[in-house]
């Protein structure tokens, strides 16, 4: 018996092993193993058992089996299969992309020595003792250097063991390897259960004459375990006052016990439904029609204008899922999106709910994972990545702001898009794919128009609440004394002091980050670039450095000019941070916030800080993207849109759908509660045609047009586009390794080529970049032929010495 097995590398094709005889009872596919491939050991997944032999080598035996159990099932093996297919990119950077950092292990892994254990090694059996001793000394060992140690005998089951025994730590995850969280509870010795005993060790005045504070501590104890119950160590102590000491002496007298229980690291809520609210008529009817689309179709879009509670119909559809005990993915483009989602979603359905996104631990991702492969976690709301967890019973996918960019992984492969990868892993289920936005992308409205999928529409406000009235602010009618853009416009200013004077709220938006995009010398026109990358450097002043948006490297302020040495810079352009400044001094009594990458780092940063924005401890919150998404505010009757020029004013086939879209879901902020809503756009080019469908809040008509342009250059959705990318240190080779490319490309497809060119940024990170793009007709087998002729044409120009260390990366679907 042979097995095809998947390990985290990009390799073109899957290797196959030998299973032997002693292996193959309890092994399945989706079964973690130990296999070797050039001296080098891997945890790999077993996709599939073979019967014949390959022809063209022996196999070598796999040398053990890691998991009792599968670790992943058949669908997320065919989901991996077709995102590899379908994103050109190896199983393997699939799989690398799916598991929890706990699942994976390399010989490239590091095994540290921990040194609480000690040196007493009793308890380890023959080969834990060697490895354990070797560590002893060593401090460090590579997995190469176990296996020279255990003699070639399998050594990822005793590295699991000396883990899981806590002689070692793996050094790649050394601060979030896998240990259930413990907490120490806190209960009466049995001696003392009976209330007979209880009052008389109370009484006992001999007992206590000396441990006032021990009888606080009790007493303390079984005033919380009345309320309580159970009681922890850390809430006694907080409750009493007392200290470690106090309670360490109770426990040594046989009065109170200390267990140690593993805990969920993620809250645990009780499991019940509470759905208190009614559905407006329009919504009924929009849920209608979602239902009578599903009997047909496997995909529905729902179209529903801002506020006009998409949410509660998502939550109908959920609950019925839930009372079938089915699963539910509930998709979210970002994580700033989730903290008010899961709020809801935890005050309707309690404990059915779990969340998974990047900013958990490894840890976190660990337990949840294994929530959700057991089927404890009824419904899942996550980020992107939460597509890659093995659901067993999965009825519906929601995928909420269907439109947005961010659901599309740029780097590293899979460059996958979520929202089409969700509607295939659904298929496999047989379950429904709901898609939903106040301002679909196009190609969804037109798969939705002509049939491919369902469409219903939701095209009023909840409460019939009306939509936000929009003005334009004609920003070439003010300069500021140096010549630079206008932050806040006279009208602007006084519609803000307006909505402070009624308390209350406003939401500023502006797609730029730092204080500054750029400085210019104002003698010879000089601006600092990035070393790296073929950019100018945004200054940050509240760090008070210079910093590369593409390749993080910071730089100190610069004061002189390295063209005349001249020491005058002028500021140009204007980020968050200067807005924030700006803010400041025009309105010295409000509270304002910034909401962007650099202000809400950390774990819980944007729940807190939206949190302080509902409870209207926040007057006025300046952003960037952050503030467009889904976020939804009571009290806020203003949105100003300070820059509606850099949105429009970008050379890429989607800048209207984009700035249509920022536009419209920004301005949704506005007047949710009471229809008083007012949007200002500050722009100079007030007579862009995409402006005028933003004040009308007309998707369709913008819809109509994008549409005949679309059609007129054949840029999807009446085209399917791959982009080819290649990067290389220097200039000219990369220049000569795209044309060569090219040319071959040209034979097959020279109807559909375009460049190869430079993109706008042309160097990042010191490597340079040339691009070329097929605009290819939506027919299956040209589209599998032009991946096939990709993928044999990279084969040959890395075979070619001067070009082999070109990075050659095919993008489907590029946003």
């Amino acid at each position: 018996m042979y097995a095809e097995v998947i390990i985290p590398l990009a390799l073109p094709k899957n290797y196959t092993w030998q299973v032997p005889d002693h292996l193959l009872e309890g092994l399945q596919p989706g079964c973690r193993v130990e296999v070797t491939l050039k001296n080098k050991k891997y945890a790999g997944i077993v996709k599939k058992f073979l019967t014949d032999k390959p022809e063209a080598f022996d196999p070598r035996p796999i040398e053990s089996v890691l998991d009792a159990e599968p670790l992943i099932y058949e669908k997320q093996l065919l989901l991996w299969e077709w995102i590899s297919q379908y994103y050109m990119c190896s199983e393997g950077e699939v799989m690398a992309a799916s598991l929890p950092a706990h699942f994976k292990l390399s010989s490239e892994s590091i095994l540290v020595f921990n040194e609480e254990f000690g040196d007493d090694f009793s308890s380890l059996d023959h080969d834990e003792y060697l490895v354990a001793e070797a560590l002893l000394l060593s401090k460090e060992l590579k997995i190469p250097a176990v296996q020279e140690i255990l003699h070639g005998a399998a050594v990822y089951p005793v590295v699991k063991r000396l883990i899981d025994k806590s002689v070692c730590y793996i050094y790649e995850s050394l601060k979030e390897l896998y240990k259930p969280k413990t907490e120490t509870y806190i209960t009466l010795h049995p001696d003392y259960i009976s209330d007979e005993k209880l009052e008389s060790l109370l009484n006992e005045d001999k007992k206590w004459s000396m441990a006032e504070k021990q009888m606080e501590l009790l007493l303390s104890f079984l005033h919380i375990q009345k309320t309580e119950p159970e009681v922890t160590r850390s809430a006694l102590l907080k409750k009493s006052g007392a200290s470690d000491a106090q309670l360490k002496a109770l426990i040594t007298k046989n009065i109170l016990v200390a267990e140690q229980r593993s805990v969920d690291r993620l809250r645990v809520l009780p499991r019940n439904i509470q759905i208190p609210f009614i559905l407006s008529a329009a919504q009924e009817s929009a849920l209608s029609v979602i239902r009578d689309h599903f009997k047909s179709k496997s995909v529905c879009l729902l179209h529903g204008y801002t506020s006009s509670g998409k949410t509660q119909v998502y939550i109908k559809l959920i609950e019925e899922q839930l009372l079938e005990n089915k699963q539910v993915l509930y998709l979210v483009p970002e994580i700033a999106l989730t903290s008010q989602i899961v709020r809801r979603l935890q005050s309707h359905f309690g404990g059915y709910l779990g969340i998974y996104h990047s900013r958990f631990s490894q840890n976190e991702r660990f337990e949840i994972w294994n929530k959700v492969r057991k089927g404890e976690i009824k419904i899942l709301l996550g980020a992107r990545s939460a597509l890659f967890l093995p659901f067993t019973d999965l009825s519906l996918v929601i995928v909420d702001e269907e439109h947005d960019s961010s659901y599309k992984q740029q780097d590293p492969a899979p460059r996958y898009h979520a929202r089409d990868t969700a509607i295939y892993y659904a298929s496999l289920f047989k379950a429904k794919t709901l898609l939903g936005s106040a301002t679909p992308s196009v190609e969804s409205y037109y798969n939705a128009v002509t049939g491919k999928y369902g469409l219903a529409e939701l095209l009023e406000r909840y409460g019939q609440v009306a939509m936000p009235v929009i003005q334009l602010i004609d920003t070439k009618k003010f300069f500021q004394k140096d010549g630079s853009k206008v932050i806040i416009t006279p009208a602007l200013q006084e519609a803000i002091q307006d909505s402070l004077d009624h308390k209350k709220q406003v939401i500023l938006f502006r797609n730029r980050r730092g204080y500054s995009p750029y400085q210019v010398c104002r003698i010879c026109g000089w601006i600092p670039q990035c070393k790296n990358c073929d950019v100018s450097l945004t200054f940050h002043k509240m760090s008070n450095k210079l910093l590369c948006h593409y390749c993080g490297t910071s730089y100190p302020p610069v004061n002189t000019c390295a063209a005349c040495g001249n020491h005058e810079f002028i500021q140009r352009n204007f980020g968050t941070e200067k807005i924030e400044e700006e803010l400041g001094v025009l309105f010295p009594k409000a509270y304002i916030a910034r909401m962007d990458v650099d202000s809400v780092r950390g774990k819980t940063a944007h729940d807190m800080l939206i949190k302080s924005f509902e409870q209207q401890r926040v007057d006025i919150l300046v952003g960037t993207q952050m503030v467009v998404k889904g976020l939804d505010f009571d009290h806020v009757d203003l949105v100003g849109i300070l820059d509606a020029d850099s949105l429009l004013n970008f050379s890429e086939f989607r800048v209207n759908e984009r700035a249509f879209q920022l536009m419209e879901q920004v301005s949704g902020r506005a007047g949710r509660k009471d229809g008083k809503g007012k949007v200002l756009i500050q722009v100079a080019n007030t007579k862009h045609p995409i402006l005028q469908f933003v004040i009308h809040h007309d998707f369709k008509a913008f819809y109509a047009q994008e549409l005949a342009a679309r059609q007129q250059f054949s840029y999807p959705p009446f085209s399917r586009i791959i982009r080819v990318t290649f990067k290389h240190k220097i200039q000219d080779i990369v220049h000569d390794a795209a044309s060569v490319f090219a040319l071959h490309l040209h034979k097959e497809f020279g109807a559909f080529l375009t460049g190869p060119g430079e993109p706008v940024v042309a160097r990042i990170r010191n490597q340079y970049i040339m691009e070329l793009m097929l605009k290819l007709p939506k027919n299956g087998s040209t589209i599998a032929f032009a991946k096939q002729v990709i993928q044999q044409q990279r084969a040959i120009l890395q075979n070619d010495r001067k070009f082999r260390s070109v990075t050659v990366t095919p993008d489907i679907d590029p946003v």
